[in-house]
């Protein structure tokens, strides 16, 4: 049986939820790579809605068992609030399980973002504030606190200390904040504990003994292929790898044992936060794409900003993770535009681009050379089969699937489960 891999192809944003939800009953396990509660995903059940940031969107499937990988970052008070909330609609939270190599997200490191953010002015990356970038500062700096740690409050205690004695300079001398006290810190992360104990697992083994007694494992990548600390466009990125490998460092499988990547890529571009977006509309169009698609962030409420569809983006994208299929979004909320526009290429002082330029910079003057669809007027929302889609849509979809360098398997045509049309299985 298959281990299925869930990717943003652009930033962030792309419907990944909608994706894991179609594919949960039909998978052992969803796991969470990456990331931590700084990325969202709204999942429409039965004409009910539901946000999740930290968990896994499989947490809704009465069949599969979610994940939170050793390449999360885990803020627990985000974690047993919405573990709750879900519990007080009469959903079961507790199949949960949480890697022991998991990292903690720490007030402190809360407090550190907003502050440094401030700090930087004009240079600010836009940040959800969640503390996630001092997290995994803390990670690759050897100073972070991992779940298992909990359980021992003599190594905690040492860790915690070992973080503040660096923290507390920055706070105090350079950002005249007041101390961390340690004792505060300890009391607050073994407030925890007795929650936390039934959840923790090794998870690596975990999914390698799934994958060895045939079953299905999914995992549903955070954030975005543009917004992977190496990939995307650095500096306004992530703080962790969520491309296809990073979903293997992230559980702790082998990319061997991934059978297939499935890249989710919106029918045109969204992208919360600072940063270059060569087919951004400031026009009556971006805020038609706003308002029809619901563009505003599931943690912040953030508005997106909002473009058309980039077709060199999506390339890039196929190409970094070795897509298998894309899963297209939101073809609905293009209904009623006469003239739809496509990004082919970029103009950057004179030279066009077919593919992404190599440096920042490039990417950053960069202008869109666009080419036109005819759109359609019909209502698309009840559409089941590629068939019945108006012809503008299927020509519309096809083009996209020419241009973006992998087959287009799924189409979301509204935002209840049901309303997705396939073309080609997305189980193997």
């Amino acid at each position: 049986m298959p281990a299925i891999v869930i990717v943003g192809a652009q930033w962030g944003d792309e419907g990944k939820g909608k994706a894991t939800d179609l594919l949960g009953p039909h998978v052992d396990y969803v796991v969470k790579p990456n990331g931590g509660n700084n990325a969202g995903h709204t999942v429409v059940v039965g004409g009910e809605k539901f946000e999740l940031k930290l968990l896994p969107a499989g947490i809704l499937s009465e069949n599969a068992t979610p994940v939170i990988g050793n390449g999360v970052v885990v803020n627990l008070e985000a974690l047993f609030q919405e573990m709750d909330a879900l519990q007080a609609r009469g959903l079961d939270a507790q199949r949960l399980r949480v890697s022991a190599d998991a990292h903690l997200v720490a007030p402190y490191h809360q407090t550190l973002d907003k502050v440094t953010e401030r700090f930087l002015g004009k240079r600010a990356i836009g940040t959800t504030g969640r503390g996630i970038g001092p997290t995994y500062m803390d990670k690759v700096g050897r100073l972070g606190i991992r779940v298992q740690d909990v359980f021992d409050p003599s190594i905690l205690r040492q860790k915690i200390e070992g973080a503040l004695r660096q923290k507390n300079e920055l706070l105090v001398k350079l950002y005249n904040r007041r101390a961390v006290d340690v004792d505060e810190m300890v009391e607050y992360f073994l407030s925890y504990v007795d929650r936390l104990r039934p959840l923790v697992v090794d998870s690596s083994r975990l999914l390698n003994d799934a994958l060895d007694r045939g079953e299905t494992v999914l995992f549903e990548g955070g954030q975005a292929t543009f917004l992977d600390v190496d990939h995307g466009t650095y500096p306004f990125v992530t703080s962790s790898n969520p491309t296809a490998g990073g979903a293997c460092t992230g559980a702790g499988v082998g990319p061997t044992r991934i059978d297939r990547v499935i890249g989710i890529v919106k029918a045109y571009t969204t992208r919360v936060g600072a940063g270059p977006f060569p087919t951004e509309l400031f026009d009556e169009w971006g805020e038609f794409l706003q308002k029809t698609g619901g563009e505003f962030g599931v943690n912040t409420g953030r508005p997106r900003r909002c473009g058309w569809y980039d077709a060199l983006m999506a390339r890039h994208a196929s190409r970094v993770n070795g897509f298998t299929d894309l899963f297209l979004t939101k073809l609905d909320v293009l209904t009623g535009i006469d003239e739809i526009p496509i990004c082919v290429g970029y103009d950057v002082d004179g030279k066009v681009y077919d593919q992404m330029p190599m440096t920042q910079t490039e990417f950053h003057h960069a202008k869109p050379v666009y080419e036109t669809m005819p759109g359609w007027s019909e209502d698309i929302t009840g559409v089941r089969e590629f068939s019945d889609l108006p012809q503008t849509a299927q020509d519309y979809v096809l083009r996209l699937e020419e241009l973006s360098g992998c087959r287009i398997s799924a189409i979301g045509v509204g935002p209840g489960r049901e309303a997705i049309v396939q073309r080609h299985p997305l189980l193997p």
